[in-house]
C-alpha cells in the first residue's frame, strides 16, 4: 500500500509556471507507476501524464505535451509535475495516483489516490 500527498498548487497568471509534487509514504514507492490527473468543476477527471516505476517511460495528454514535464526521484519518494506556459484551461484540482503495472490514461485503473491540490490560472 502507498499513501500519496500532493502539494505545490496555487494561483498563477496565464503564461506562468508551477511545480507540483506527489510525495509517497512507504519503502515500495519505486514499485509503483504514477499518474497525474486533473478535474475541473463540472467536468470528469482527466488524464494529464504518467511515469513508469523506473522513470524511463512517460505518457502525456495532447493538451499538455510540450508544456508539462513529469519526473520522479525514487530516493525521495516523490514525483514532480513541472507545468509551464499555463493557460486558464489548466485550472483544476490536480491528483496523483499509483498502480503497480498500469500507467495509462484510465483513472479507474489506479489503486491509490492523493487528496488533490488546487491549481488556478488567471487570464
Amino acid at each position: 500500500q502507498v499513501q500519496l500527498v500532493e502539494s505545490g498548487g496555487g494561483l498563477v497568471q496565464a503564461g506562468g509556471s508551477l511545480r507540483l509534487s506527489c510525495a509517497a509514504s512507504g519503502r515500495t514507492f519505486s514499485t509503483y507507476n504514477i499518474g497525474w490527473f486533473r478535474q475541473a468543476p463540472g467536468k470528469e477527471r482527466e488524464f494529464v501524464t504518467a511515469i513508469s516505476r523506473s522513470g524511463t517511460s512517460t505518457n502525456y495528454a495532447d493538451s499538455v505535451k510540450g508544456r508539462f514535464t513529469i519526473s520522479r526521484d525514487n530516493a525521495k519518494n516523490t514525483v514532480y509535475l513541472q507545468m509551464n506556459s499555463l493557460k486558464p484551461d489548466d485550472t483544476a484540482v490536480y491528483y496523483c495516483a499509483a498502480h503497480k503495472i498500469y500507467y495509462g490514461s484510465d483513472p479507474s485503473m489506479y489503486d491509490y489516490w492523493g487528496q488533490g491540490t488546487q491549481v488556478t490560472v488567471s487570464s
